[in-house]
């Protein structure tokens, strides 16, 4: 594919997003999870936060925000927790049986993304990785600039 034009890519990046989106609809579905509530574990799972941190990286209201916590622990996938040093501060934790969920389903695919990789020299790797590097931090920068 090394004559693969912009335009190319821009399509192939946009079917693996697309195809992504809908792998992603199933887990939703099955756990009745908006795609903000997705989106909002997904966070909530990578980096400790509060309710305040996640408001702003999801770019939600207070309110919004509630809303998104009050269905994710209904569903028995975060807590709120008071900060025993600071009892006006509230840390976000996931749920083992949320993290057990999200593995059992995400699994299958990590096994086939590895699959797929292991056929990859490790310089095919580095190109790859500095691909989804520099296109993640352009999206980044695009959709600052339009927010």
């Amino acid at each position: 594919m090394s004559d693969a034009s912009d335009y190319d890519l821009g399509m192939m990046l946009r079917a693996l997003v697309m195809e992504s989106n809908r792998f992603l609809e199933i887990f939703s579905a099955a756990h009745a999870l908006h795609p903000t509530d997705m989106t909002a574990l997904h966070l909530i799972m990578t980096a400790p936060l509060t309710p305040g941190t996640l408001a702003k990286a999801l770019n939600l209201s207070a309110s919004a925000t509630t809303s998104v916590l009050d269905r994710l622990e209904k569903a028995g996938h975060v807590t709120r927790e008071r900060d025993p040093d600071d009892r006006r501060r509230v840390e976000l934790q996931v749920l083992d049986r949320a993290t057990a969920l999200a593995a059992a389903f995400f699994q299958p695919l990590a096994r086939e993304y590895a699959a797929v990789w292991d056929e990859m020299s490790d310089a095919d790797r580095q190109v790859v990785a500095r691909f989804l590097v520099a296109t993640t931090e352009a999206t980044t920068r695009v959709r600052k600039a339009v927010s």
